[in-house]
């Protein structure tokens, strides 16, 4: 895996009139995994958009090397198109599947359009995605809804085995984490 870090230097969010965060700073490197948590409106959703250059800060920066994917709840992924073509549009881009992608179930629903599936699905799926792209940062916002627990606890295992082949994980999750190692940030502990 390519060497990889992330880093949030003093940032601040505001969305409309609101500031939702200021002052945050955080710095990962390989290996290492973050959870973000946080009550609905705090700004997790919009930090990992700030992450990934998506989203502007109001201040600070953001500092990274190597590749960074995300999944958030719009899964990049055409609805109207079966779930395998959708998956080879971006296995074009991104370069031949990865063998853990058999691991997500989705064998059975490769000829099902996107938008039929369940929202535990389209996770998989968006994660499936996510697998192919190799990107060594992974920002996964909200991972378990949807899930089951068989599906919550599969998430879990891809990524801490991400970050132990040298990859970061930030995770905005209102969900309690069972990953070894695992840090924590409380998002409004920074709320304006």
């Amino acid at each position: 895996m390519q060497e990889c870090r992330i880093a949030a230097v003093d940032l601040a969010c505001r969305r409309g009139e609101r500031v939702l965060f200021s002052g945050l700073s955080f710095q990962l490197g390989p290996g290492e995994a973050l959870q973000i948590t946080g009550p609905n409106g705090v700004g997790k959703s919009s930090l990992l958009r700030i992450l990934c250059g998506l989203l502007r800060p109001l201040a600070g920066s953001v500092e990274h090397e190597g590749e960074i994917g995300l999944i958030d709840e719009s899964h990049a992924l055409d609805m109207a198109l079966p779930l395998g073509k959708a998956l080879a549009f971006w296995q074009r881009i991104d370069g031949p599947a990865d063998d853990r992608l058999a691991r997500l179930g989705l064998a059975d629903l490769l000829d099902i359009p996107v938008g039929y599936l369940s929202t535990g699905q389209k996770k998989r799926a968006a994660l499936a995605r996510l697998i192919g792209q190799n990107a060594p940062v992974w920002l996964l916002d909200e991972p378990l809804n949807g899930l089951d627990a068989q599906g919550a606890e599969l998430v879990q295992e891809l990524a801490e085995e991400h970050c132990r082949a040298g990859g970061v994980c930030v995770i905005a999750s209102h969900q309690p984490l069972a990953m070894q190692g695992l840090r924590s940030l409380a998002l409004a502990e920074f709320e304006q």
